[in-house]
């Protein structure tokens, strides 16, 4: 088998430290833990026959009424009366599972455990090991041919959460559900050719492949594995490692599943077409294909032509976003390049905390960035769109590629602030990331304590008198006794010029480029601090297929213009000096990254970071004429 260059920590040893990121974690716990266990059962119980409504009042079944009317009932893709119900069970377990492993909230794990319980006895209720919110009838329909809404891609959802109740919290029931329910799917695959299994799996099975084989890693049981091989849809899997375009104008949300379902099955079973076939998507999606300025490479869900996004509509969506990230963690872990940490850290940046409404906590479908685009927001409970599950568990899940470990030791990718407590052999070490947003930047921040103490005190060392053009983070180390190893910084893609490290005051030398690692080889010891300067620049990227056409970036961060439609600008896009200046520098007791207004127009506008339009028109490429 292939080596594997980084692993993760165990559960529960990395949190947010307190800050913009960990208050956007809270927004999102907060509406996790908002969502009623009766509504989220709602669906299960009327598939077990544990519950029913039948209106209120004036009938013979219902003489009074009812607090629990329709009003107050989950609607949109969670309503009785969609096809796609029940998908947001999954995703809710998922994310209450990484909200309790990152917070030890026994509340959240409550909650949790008791939805489980239900599901058993909603399980039990069927009585044939199946459990959906939806009937069996439904899985006769496809393998008949017949046009049902995605239930193997719902069904995915409700193991994939039961999965991670199981791994991240130790729920021993909810892995004997997943066992029930693979026992069903067993028998009911049972007859089919490969013809009819190959037929079925056309009709967007989601990550099923992914799911049977985090079981077989669990169980080693011979009918796990034979579902992996069951799942195994070969028509897409054989396509591409042929070389083939089979991505453009096909559905990204299908086809990435399916691909994390490939790399977890290369992991489970160490067969290696497996690790050939996401090598190969990657190839087909990414390199080969380009992205726009966000990173996305689809729009309303397709995959765009390679090197040709000109014609870009709807714009990108949440859950490929998501599960692109998903998909370069795997890489960044398998292969140790820091070019996939780059490529999270920009998804991220422009479409985790992009899609996310910062105050309501809620979720934008899509993510427009032609001219005159506009964030529509959904709701708490009328909506419940795909993007609604991995809205919840994107947002919980910020800490999973900031740290990682390896033969020689730490390595940090993702420059969040945070705090690692984990053991090297022996040794019991912590290693905090803080941030200083006084003397750098540090995007999505607010009032805050520190800034407010240096805006009134006279006595404490003076803050740059314009805004900084740098990122800078101290990284303290706590060590039960002195340890030799390796910790490695990755150095991001918009880097400009070198990097600047000093370990306790002494200035480091090194040749430290951008996207690749800074390694300090050394003795740690107690109360070491590396301190590290990322210094960055505006830049502008080319629109994938169309001359003259520029997005502008801040260092990571991608601006939206505030105008409702294109607007011709002159000057150089090589000299953004010419073009945009910086405005509106520091609100108060922070700075403000990524505000720019343009520079020498015929009508002056502002840029403001991506991640911070709510309401507002804007848009992101422009058309620059050389002056």
């Amino acid at each position: 088998m292939d080596p594997i260059n980084f692993f993760e920590f165990s559960t529960g040893s990395i949190q947010l430290a307190p800050g913009p990121l960990q208050e956007r974690f809270q927004i999102n716990k907060h509406y996790v833990m908002s969502l009623t266990n009766e509504n989220l059962l709602r669906n299960f119980y009327l598939e077990a026959g544990l519950w029913s409504y039948s209106g209120n009042g004036g009938t013979t079944s219902a003489t009074t009424t009812s607090l629990d009317g329709p009003e107050n009932w989950h609607w949109g893709w969670e309503s009785p009366t969609c096809e796609l119900r029940g998908h947001m069970m999954g995703h809710w377990l998922s994310a209450a599972a990484r909200i309790y492993s990152q917070t030890g909230d026994h509340l959240v794990k409550a909650k949790a455990d008791f939805i489980v319980s239900e599901l058993a006895r909603c399980q039990e209720a069927i009585g044939s090991g199946f459990l959906a919110a939806f009937p069996e009838t439904y899985m006769h329909r496809i393998v008949n041919g017949k046009w049902v809404w995605a239930p193997h891609y719902t069904v995915h959802k409700l193991l994939m959460g039961l999965h991670e109740a199981h791994t991240l919290t130790g729920n021993e029931q909810a892995l004997r559900i997943m066992v029930e329910m693979a026992d069903w799917f067993y028998r009911w695959t049972d007859p089919f050719t490969r013809q009819q299994m190959d037929d079925l799996l056309d009709m967007e099975t989601g990550g099923m492949l992914e799911t049977w084989a985090e079981l077989y890693s669990i169980t080693k049981e011979k009918k796990h594995r034979d579902l992996i091989e069951r799942y195994d849809r070969r028509r897409f899997f054989d396509a591409l490692l042929a070389g083939q375009d089979v991505l453009t104008n096909k559905h990204a949300n299908t086809q990435i599943p399916e691909i994390l379902g490939a790399a977890k099955a290369w992991e489970a079973t160490g067969e290696k077409r497996y690790r050939h076939i996401v090598e190969a998507f990657w190839k087909c999606a990414v390199e080969d294909r380009g992205y726009l300025v966000t990173g996305a490479g689809d729009d309303a869900e397709l995959w765009m032509p390679a090197e040709d996004m000109t014609r870009m509509g709807v714009g990108q969506e949440h859950c490929v976003n998501y599960n692109m990230m998903r998909l370069a963690h795997v890489l960044l872990r398998w292969s140790g390049n820091p070019i996939y940490a780059d490529y999270w850290e920009r998804r991220f940046v422009n479409g985790v905390l992009a899609h996310q409404h910062g105050e309501t906590g809620m979720i934008a479908y899509f993510l427009g960035i032609g001219a005159g685009s506009k964030k529509r927001w959904g709701s708490a409970t009328q909506h419940f769109w795909c993007c609604h599950g991995t809205l919840v568990q994107a947002n919980a899940a910020y800490h999973e590629q900031i740290f990682l470990q390896d033969e020689q030791g730490i390595a940090i990718m993702q420059w969040l602030p945070s705090k690692l407590s984990a053991k090297l052999d022996d040794t019991s070490i912590e290693l905090s990331i803080r941030q200083d947003g006084q003397n750098g930047l540090y995007p999505l921040n607010s009032w805050n304590v520190e800034g407010m103490t240096t805006i009134t005190k006279v006595d404490v060392p003076a803050i740059p008198v314009h805004r900084p053009e740098s990122f800078i983070y101290e990284i303290k180390l706590s060590l039960t006794s002195s340890k030799p190893f390796c910790l490695k910084l990755r150095l991001p893609w918009w880097l400009h010029g070198q990097a600047s490290i000093s370990i306790n005051g002494e200035q480091q030398q090194g040749d430290w480029q951008p996207s690749s690692y800074a390694e300090l080889h050394r003795e740690w010891i107690d109360g070491d601090i590396v301190r590290l300067e990322l210094r960055k620049t505006l830049t502008a990227e080319l629109l994938p297929g169309e001359s003259g056409m520029y997005a502008f970036m801040d260092g990571p961060i991608v601006l939206a213009g505030l105008v409702a439609e294109e607007r011709r600008l002159v000057g150089k896009p090589d000299q953004l000096e010419s073009l945009l200046v910086p405005d509106r520098e520091r609100n108060h007791s922070w700075w403000n990254p990524g505000y720019y207004r343009t520079k020498g127009q015929d009508r002056g506008f502002r840029f403001i970071p991506l991640y911070e339009i709510k309401d507002e028109t804007y848009s992101v490429y422009f058309p620059i004429e050389p002056c």
